[in-house]
């Protein structure tokens, strides 16, 4: 099945067309400048790549006709016409506590996902405003599914989600811990089984999915138990500009000493802390790597506060499902930088991982990481959150 993967923002539309038979990305690219000046790339093996500034698109509507145009352009399109192309994949941030697995797109979940705007207000309204888009322009009869970031959390049990608040914060407001990443925890756990040759359901795993945007989830037995994010993408791992876990009595302290409001302080927290806020220097990791490297300490710390912070996860994690049969490195640091997977794994010895330097020493590619007699093996599996949106959409399609 020929699967168009959308990904909406709400200036910008990411896509791509993917054969989930194959699994083979047949065009990708980006609508970006929605409403503005519109610029416009597509991307096709053996095909004129495209980049076009000044492209007339006022709404998302007119991005995914371009994006459709592109597509069956006699000269560097893939698919002959839109029939081909036999539905679409959306991803889309919140679920809530009303979707704990993708869901084929109806009025009632339409209504659902209004719903849920309050808990991803930056966010749901361009899901859902990419949906509409594909309706209005492919027209009604195109099935069309929506993949959640936070559905593969939902079978986290009571006391992961709960927060130590009045309960009536959770039974009135759904404060509670949601999680996010899931489509690539999800997507990099069913590959680690079948890397390791055996069935999911019999293994405890621990997904770190490090990046700009960081998370650590607890796997045990093909669900999600526990993860690090939580009701927003805020907490958790120091990230590239996000701050991470912390006393939240420093937010009284600083807004009160500096005179700051709360959409100041949340934008300290979210824009201007994490590695970059302890370095000075970059949120890119290779940056980071570079100043460390010509003795500069705060990008030095800023390192290690990652990796640290990491290794606790795991730790927990491990001792939360009572063992842990694999680790798993994917995402942009995770996928690409050996020395903070070297780092995160020194120390863990304890706990039967044993790393393989020569084996570490790779870029971008599934590989097994640890030695041959680790008790817990290590991988890395780069992720693909798009092929597994398209595969969640052929199958409810």
């Amino acid at each position: 099945m020929k699967v168009l993967v959308i990904n909406a923002g709400s200036s910008s539309l990411k896509y791509q067309l993917l054969d989930t038979e194959s699994q083979a990305v047949l065009a990708k690219g980006l609508c970006e400048r929605i409403g503005i000046d519109g610029k416009f790339t597509y991307k096709a093996p053996g095909k004129e790549t495209i980049d076009a500034k000044d492209v007339a698109m006022p709404t998302h509507s007119e991005a995914i006709q371009a994006v459709l145009d592109a597509l069956v352009d006699p000269a560097n399109g893939v698919v002959s016409s839109m029939k081909e192309i036999e539905a679409v994949g959306h991803r889309v941030v919140h679920g809530g506590e009303t979707f704990a697995s993708s869901v084929k797109i109806d009025d009632k979940v339409m209504a659902a996902l209004e719903e849920c705007i309050p808990l991803a207000p930056l966010h749901n309204p361009a899901n859902i405003t990419g949906i509409k888009a594909c309706t209005k322009v492919m027209g009604p009869d195109v099935p069309q599914v929506a993949v959640f970031d936070t559905a593969f959390h939902q079978t986290m049990p009571p006391v992961a989600y709960t927060y130590a608040l009045p309960y009536e914060y959770y039974e009135k407001d759904k404060v509670r811990r949601y999680g996010f990443h899931g489509t690539s925890h999800k997507y990099v756990t069913q590959r680690a089984a079948d890397m390791l040759g055996k069935p999911i359901e019999s293994l405890r795993l621990i997904s770190c999915h490090l990046g700009n945007g960081s998370s650590i989830a607890a796997v045990a037995y093909g669900k999600s138990v526990d993860t690090s994010m939580g009701f927003t993408p805020l907490a958790g791992l120091p990230m590239g500009t996000r701050a991470g876990d912390l006393d939240a009595g420093i937010l009284e302290f600083l807004m009160n000493k500096y005179g700051m409001d709360i959409k100041e302080m949340l934008n300290v927290l979210n824009k201007k802390s994490g590695v970059q806020g302890v370095s000075g220097v970059s949120s890119d990791f290779r940056d980071l790597g570079s100043a460390a490297e010509q003795g500069n300490t705060r990008a030095a710390l800023a390192l290690d506060m990652f990796s640290y912070g990491v290794k606790k996860y795991i730790g927990a994690y491990a001792a939360a499902m009572g063992g842990v049969d694999a680790i798993i490195f994917t995402a942009g640091v995770g996928e690409n930088d050996a020395q903070q997977r070297m780092n995160i794994a020194s120390g863990l010895e304890f706990m039967g991982v044993k790393m393989d330097a020569d084996a570490n020493n790779v870029r971008g590619k599934e590989a097994i990481i640890s030695a041959i007699d680790s008790k817990v093996k290590v991988l890395l599996i780069p992720t693909n959150e798009e092929l597994m949106i398209a595969l969640d959409t052929a199958a409810l399609a």
